[in-house]
């Protein structure tokens, strides 16, 4: 594959930074430990900026090219935070803090930019500004969005803003992403039915919550096939369904339900929580039950810009080969905080094939070291193509 050369000889020293990461994974925000880690190497490799505290815990690197004389600046980002599980793959660098684990490849995705920065600070091959974005709390705690509402974007005027993420089940060497929608939204929802609990042999004298809840549970299953535009995506799960007792002869006095919506349009994410309002309070009125709803909104869909999605397939595909990119991948229902980003700037966002591994969030996961060289070169590639030296 003709990855840059550099890349190459970087690749066992990139590989070590990654495991370290992996050792040492923290969560959400607190992310001390790894943005120090990152901030130590930015400074050392010679970054012209280096600024912590960003989006909380977020850190930013600047590296100017020999020349800024086109005006042009880039983000590239990655994130830095693990997830809240426990890790079980036995590997000599496997996690050393109980119940956190890198198990979605954030540390690959975080030692990648860290590599592409060390090539860029060395070679400045380019006529512009590269912004390095490293970022915490993607996994459920809106990270991107705290370092845009931060000003980062305006502070160092980026102007288009790129990520990648690792992809199990792709074959190495493989990219894939596409114009538009690419990654759903992701809301969430908590319905407590509240009604009257009594004994089970005498269920007229009580709400049987059980049986107003299946029968929501099966309405709200018709907005996406009856209310929803056949042509449009979307998926409603009721996840959980929980009663106060689990004693054969108790109605219960509370009802849970909780779950999750995707979408890729505005629009549908508006009528499926007004349906699922409707939904909720009538059923659970018409048999003298009370519906109490909490309804979130969580990620937008992730949305690649045309120009900028295949400006980087361009950039893939002189990587990895024409071949080797899936410029028109089909989009899927998980949600990604870069979809923050991609609302204030223009840009793209793109899969990386890992191989043969375990599935993101598993706990056998492991982020597969062999497609560092051609991450680190993707990002480069994008800064010296959109921004070639004079």
């Amino acid at each position: 594959m003709p990855i840059k050369n550099r890349m190459a000889d970087l690749h066992e020293e990139i590989t070590g930074w990654r495991r370290h990461l992996h050792e040492h994974p923290e969560v959400l925000f607190e992310v001390h430990e790894t943005a120090a880690f990152v901030a130590e190497k930015l400074r050392a490799f010679g970054c012209d900026e280096v600024v912590t505290g960003i989006g909380r815990t977020g850190v930013v690197a600047v590296i100017h090219g020999k020349s800024t004389a086109s005006g042009k600046v880039i983000g590239l980002r990655a994130d830095m935070d693990a997830l809240p599980m426990q890790e079980i793959t036995g590997l000599p660098y496997a996690s050393k803090t109980p119940g956190a684990m890198h198990a979605c490849g954030h540390d690959g995705h975080t030692a990648m930019l860290l590599g592409a920065a060390k090539y860029m600070a060395e070679t400045r091959n380019f006529d512009g500004t590269a912004v390095l974005i490293f970022q915490p709390a993607e996994e459920g705690g809106a990270g991107g969005r705290e370092m845009v509402d931060d000003g980062m974007m305006e502070r160092w005027n980026i102007q288009e803003v790129y990520g990648l993420h690792n992809m199990p089940g792709v074959p190495v060497g493989q990219f894939a992403l596409r114009a538009g929608p690419q990654m759903a939204s992701a809301d969430e929802f908590d319905v407590v039915l509240v009604g009257r609990g009594g004994h089970a042999a005498v269920p007229h004298e009580a709400i049987d919550l059980v049986l107003v809840g299946g029968q929501i549970v099966v309405a709200l299953n018709s907005i996406v096939s009856r209310n929803v535009d056949p042509v449009k995506h979307a998926v409603l799960t009721v996840a959980t369904f929980q009663t106060e007792s689990d004693t054969q002869n108790v109605i219960s006095q509370t009802v849970k339900l909780r779950g999750t919506v995707r979408c890729f349009d505005g629009d549908v994410r508006d009528l499926i929580e007004e349906r699922f309002t409707a939904l909720c309070s009538a059923i659970a009125a018409a048999h003298g039950a009370e519906a109490r709803i909490t309804y979130k909104r969580g990620y937008p869909p992730t949305v690649n810009a045309e120009a900028q999605a295949e400006f980087a397939a361009d950039c893939a595909a002189a990587i990895a080969g024409e071949a080797a990119v899936e410029r028109n991948t089909p989009p899927i229902m998980p949600a990604e905080d870069f979809s923050y980003m991609l609302e204030a700037r223009p840009g793209a966002y793109i899969f990386l094939g890992n191989g043969d591994t375990a599935m993101c969030h598993h706990p056998m996961y492991d982020f597969n070291d062999k497609i560092i060289p051609l991450g680190c070169s993707w990002f480069a590639e994008l800064v010296e193509r959109r921004m070639p030296a004079a």
